[in-house]
């Protein structure tokens, strides 16, 4: 059983930026790929980013390339979404995910466990 908290989250201007962080249960964080996700009003929850388990290998949307980097402290049982360059079109609530399946990358199905998210809203 793993738990996730997010934090982090908030409200800034276009072009400012922001660092989600989510904090995970448990002594066994390093064998989960993590992935972020968020989910707009009314629409689907979409896929962001993800991260290996090492750190060593990373996938994003091609939406946020360029723009968001995600990262992991296994010492701190920790990933982290560094947003820059932050777009109204960003605006969503944002999840993190563990994945116990080796590496799902974008897809949300075979994740296991979720936080409960945080909001971020970028205004124009």
């Amino acid at each position: 059983q793993v738990q996730l908290v997010e934090s982090g989250g908030g409200l800034v201007q276009a072009g400012g930026s922001l660092r989600l962080s989510c904090a995970a249960s448990g002594r066994t964080f390093s064998r989960y790929a993590m992935g972020w996700f968020r989910q707009a009003p009314g629409k689907e929850r979409d896929f962001v980013a993800a991260i290996s388990g090492s750190g060593g290998y990373t996938t994003y949307a091609d939406s946020v390339k360029g723009r968001f980097t995600i990262s992991r402290d296994n010492a701190k049982n920790t990933v982290y979404l560094q947003m820059n360059s932050l777009k109204p079109e960003d605006t969503a609530v944002y999840y993190c995910a563990a994945d116990s399946n080796f590496y799902s990358g974008s897809y949300r199905q075979r994740y296991d466990y979720w936080g409960q998210g945080t909001q971020v809203t970028v205004s124009s």
